[in-house]
């Protein structure tokens, strides 16, 4: 593969030797939902004073795509909440004209996607995720407190419509939608598109008992395998899940569990707040200030050394338990925080 023009030498590895490649970016910690296993329903916001610009988020992206990052997916909170964020992206479409970046993606609830589908594939977007958690409407309300799974299944229609490719999330939660996990696959597959298990995880405050709504997917996989004919399957999509084929549907499902299965082994991956604060593992406390370089000179000479610098403290793996014994988060901030 040739190296763009613009790559800086010695790409990013970190202390196991592992490369890294793909950057979550954080736009906003806001969201116009508030699923209750990843918010409390009173959230306190940051002042907008405190997010990075759009200019300096895309700074911020584009030393990383410098420094060797192939993939980039920008998150939230809900990132089309974001106002112009559709001119962040395409600024940043240029990497992908120049063949600096290979993918541009999104996270996103899908409650905007009925306004912006078109304008993401427009600016080069060809692949989003979609988080969706299930599809009774009443237990929707439920799971996002203010959300409206009509608005979201729209949304669904109009990016297939406007030519992306989706990948559903749906978080397996324990008497909430684990019966139902089996119909939310074949309804994606019918649509065309993956669907990814996520065991829920110990981020933040969200004054509900997370060992109430734990659910491993080993558990859901062996009742999938007693309903579907189930391989594994070498597609991968750069981040930790991992799939199998379903003969019945023709589908992919793939299962992302930090809980059971520590994948850290082969982490490729940070993620920038919308802050500029880095985190170099998502299940870790540790961080690097990213903000004040990039503030404090107009070339990137001091935001490149601080992003190297940090990168020699990326931990082998996470610290992810949850356990009744403790009635804390394994990690005080909330996933809006940090990004999906």
């Amino acid at each position: 593969m040739a190296v763009p023009p613009n790559a800086l030498p010695a790409s990013l590895v970190d202390p196991f030797q592992r490369a890294i490649t793909y950057l979550r970016v954080s736009v906003t910690d806001r969201c116009d939902f508030r699923c209750v296993y990843c918010m409390s329903e009173h959230m306190t916001f940051l002042p907008k004073r405190d997010l990075l610009s759009l200019e300096e988020l895309d700074r911020l992206c584009s030393a990383f795509v410098r420094l060797g990052v192939r993939k980039l997916r920008l998150t939230g909170g809900e990132p089309l909440v974001r106002r112009d964020l559709t001119t962040l992206i395409r600024s940043l479409g240029r990497h992908l004209e120049s063949g600096a970046l290979e993918e541009l993606t999104l996270t996103t609830n899908g409650s905007q996607l009925t306004k912006h589908a078109c304008d993401l594939y427009a600016a080069g977007v060809r692949r989003i995720n979609v988080s969706l958690d299930t599809l009774d409407a009443t237990k929707f309300r439920a799971v996002t407190r203010w959300g409206d799974l009509n608005q979201v299944l729209r949304g669904i229609d109009a990016a297939l419509a406007a030519g992306l490719k989706i990948k559903i999330n749906t978080v397996a939660l324990r008497d909430v939608n684990e019966d139902e996990i089996s119909s939310i696959a074949e309804w994606a597959h019918g649509k065309g598109m993956d669907l990814s298990l996520i065991e829920t995880m110990p981020l933040g405050d969200i004054e509900e008992d997370r060992t109430d709504q734990y659910l491993p997917l080993s558990l859901v996989r062996a009742r999938l395998s007693q309903r579907y004919t189930l391989t594994d399957s070498p597609y991968r999509t750069g981040g930790p899940a991992r799939y199998v084929s379903v003969a019945e549907t023709g589908g992919r499902i793939g299962f992302i569990t930090p809980m059971t299965h520590n994948f850290c082994e082969s982490c490729n991956r940070v993620r920038v707040t919308c802050t500029g604060t880095l985190f170099m593992c998502l299940g870790q406390e540790d961080a690097a200030d990213l903000r004040e370089p990039l503030r404090a000179s107009r070339n990137d000479d001091l935001l490149v050394d601080a992003i190297r610098e940090a990168i020699t403290r990326k931990p082998k793996g996470h610290d992810f338990i949850i356990d009744r014994r403790s009635a804390k988060p394994a990690v005080g901030r909330h996933m809006s925080m940090t990004g999906g």
